[in-house]
């Protein structure tokens, strides 16, 4: 797991487009595990402002988002699909058929959503770079604290907290669901990398559980230390719970010095 932490919210939003230009520019092709929320909406801004000065193109690509409620249209404003169209996919030259998310229908059976969202990711040949966000209590994606570990796409109860959380997105005369699809935490550990981002206080007890606490399915978060390849970007008030913070800081030093020498490394 590296850790990346920075100076400010906007310096985060800045490397993950980064990241995500370098990927596109070496795989145009490249299937994305997307994300909503607060965090990704400074991530989206600034990929459409390199796609708007013709730094990137998406036009290739594959997204396959995290999550979706349940009970909501997909042309209901508070949906995921709205919010990933208002916020990027309509900014930019992605071909919207090939974005996805796992949307029950209405009528349909909810059940039956999660096999068939794995098949469709399975058949895009598995997820390239999943980004993350993480909740203050540690979820991931629509994961709350006791999930299985080994979980795959499914329907998922929020908690409270969660629910109170994504609150300031709803009127007070709008519906808010309780019920989501989501990855499962399997799912999202199949992603050949991770990109997890994380800004402010509030998240910080969620950063050092993931990072310095136990395994645990408390904390789905820190799921993340067993992956092969996690790039967490924290700013300095995420980062304010961690206790070793002055080696992630001596690390990147060390990765840079690398990477000034060698340059940067892909798979092959």
């Amino acid at each position: 797991m590296e850790i990346i932490i920075l100076k400010s919210a906007a310096s985060v939003a800045a490397m993950g487009a980064e990241l995500v230009q370098e990927l596109i520019r070496v795989r145009p092709a490249a299937v994305l595990g997307l994300a909503t929320g607060s965090t990704q909406l400074s991530l989206y801004q600034e990929l459409v402002e390199r796609y708007l000065n013709g730094e990137i193109s998406f036009r290739q690509a594959t997204s396959f988002n995290l999550d979706e409620y349940l009970g909501v249209a997909a042309d209901d404003p508070q949906s995921y699909r709205a919010y990933m169209d208002r916020e990027f996919f309509d900014r930019v030259d992605i071909d919207k058929r090939q974005t996805f998310l796992p949307v029950c229908e209405q009528g349909k059976n909810p059940v039956r959503v999660g096999p068939r969202y794995e098949r469709k990711i399975r058949e895009a040949g598995g997820i390239d770079l999943q980004i993350l966000g993480i909740g203050a209590n540690g979820h991931i994606g629509f994961n709350e604290p006791s999930s299985s570990l080994g979980s795959r796409t499914r329907i998922k109860t929020l908690t409270r907290q969660t629910c109170e959380d994504n609150s300031r997105f709803f009127k007070g005369d709008e519906f808010q669901p309780v019920l989501a699809i989501t990855m499962g935490i399997a799912t999202i550990m199949e992603a050949r990398k991770i990109l997890l981002l994380a800004t402010g206080a509030n998240k910080a007890g969620a950063v050092s559980e993931m990072i310095e606490g136990p395994l645990t399915a408390m904390c789905p978060a820190s799921v993340l230390q067993m992956h092969e390849h996690v790039t967490v970007l924290l700013d300095e008030a995420a980062a304010g719970g961690l206790q070793n913070r002055d080696y992630y800081d001596w690390t990147r030093l060390q990765n840079e010095s690398l990477q000034d020498r060698f340059g940067v490394f892909h798979d092959e």
